[in-house]
């Protein structure tokens, strides 16, 4: 093992630095303590509330329509997001069950 060995003024001033980004930390954590994993929704919960698939919600993804965080291979989404497509999402499936029913007209 090697010894270091530095001037207390250095050591203290290390210190010092440490103590101020530590307290920069803390005070990040407290002004965004509100915002827990909780308030986070997953796949399972984004696909159940908007009634899609997970391949669509993949494609909402891809195409930027939808917002999300990966963490360690989970993703997750801010409930606001949701909310916000939710409006889209069931426009275009009104849309198609429309247009649906016009080409099951056309048929008969």
């Amino acid at each position: 093992m090697e010894i270091v060995s530095i001037e207390r003024k250095t050591f203290e001033a290390m210190v010092a630095k440490f103590d101020r980004f530590v307290s920069r930390m803390d005070a990040i954590c407290r002004r965004h303590g509100e915002k827990k994993m909780s308030e986070w929704m997953d796949n399972q919960d984004v696909c159940r509330m908007l009634n899609i698939s997970p391949r669509t919600l993949q494609t909402l993804r891809d195409n930027g329509t939808l917002g999300y965080s990966q963490i360690n291979h989970k993703i997750y989404y801010h409930p606001e997001d949701v909310q916000r497509i939710m409006s889209a999402v069931e426009g275009k499936r009104k849309k198609k069950s429309a247009m649906a029913v016009s080409s099951d007209s056309h048929t008969e």
